[in-house]
């Protein structure tokens, strides 16, 4: 049985495995790097229950319940989606994490020291794609134990296919050039709501509940344009912390990946 589902709405197209967008077609016009280009090896995923390294810091993350043991971005990438329901125009999937239970870290040990992660609360991690006039809509519902601390960052990759791309936000126009010039540790875009990739063909990224992007690449055919919670750098790892939220219900967040037609 394929991993693969694929939504169609008029002349859009998507096609998610495993909980992964691997792509998104309009009028057969590819927006989504691909697996295998060069660049990075996914093509979309997220950062949850933190944003950021915390190697410098033995791995360690401070919460109210306890020092928890985390790696790069968080451990619910190292978890599986389960597929809940699909239909021709969405798909639902879930990840669910029960406190304390130790998660495989597949970095180790080529990229990182450490084996396990774990984090002192159990939550429901629910993310959504839906086909809609206006474009690809990505939900992200968080349910979990009261008060629990997360960040939360959204890591879709797009395809570059010409030599001169610019990102847009309000008044503002940064160029590929200065994202690759910042290098691994991303651009910071703060206070920042919607981004406007402008290529061969352009799309807009619409966010409710993020508040800011960064952006990422280390090769020019590809670009990561990353809602995010917090932005890790601004405090030193041993900070990390201090750009928690609270978990005080059901949270959601959304995302709409809308082609300028």
């Amino acid at each position: 049985m394929s991993n693969i589902i694929e939504l169609v709405l008029k002349n859009q197209s998507v096609r998610i495995e495993k909980g992964e967008l691997i792509s998104f077609k309009v009028d057969d016009y590819e927006f989504i790097h691909q697996k295998g280009s060069p660049g990075w090896s996914s093509s979309d995923t997220e950062m949850f229950p933190i944003i950021g390294p915390v190697n410098e810091v033995n791995f360690q993350v401070q919460t109210l319940n306890g020092i928890s043991c985390q790696d790069q971005h968080g451990h619910l990438r190292q978890m599986e989606y389960d597929l809940t329901s699909s239909s021709s125009k969405k798909a639902s999937y879930k990840k669910t994490y029960k406190s304390g239970t130790q998660i495989k870290n597949s970095k180790f040990p080529k990229k990182s020291t450490i084996e396990w992660m774990d984090w002192p609360y159990s939550f429901e991690f629910e993310k959504v794609f839906e086909l809609t006039d206006l474009g690809l809509s990505i939900d992200f519902i968080v349910l979990g134990d009261k008060n629990m601390p997360f960040m939360l960052g959204y890591h879709p990759t797009f395809k570059i296919n010409t030599a001169t791309p610019t990102i847009h936000m309000n008044t503002t126009e940064i160029t590929l050039d200065e994202v690759l010039a910042v290098g691994s540790r991303a651009l910071q875009v703060p206070d920042c709501e919607f981004i406007t990739l402008k290529d061969e063909k352009d799309i807009t990224i619409k966010t409710e509940g993020f508040g800011h992007f960064m952006c990422w690449t280390e090769v020019r055919n590809m670009v990561c344009i990353e809602p995010i919670s917090f932005y890790p750098y601004a405090v030193a790892q041993e900070h990390i912390h201090k750009g928690f939220q609270s978990l005080k219900d059901k949270t959601r967040f959304k995302v709409l990946i809308s082609p300028d037609t």
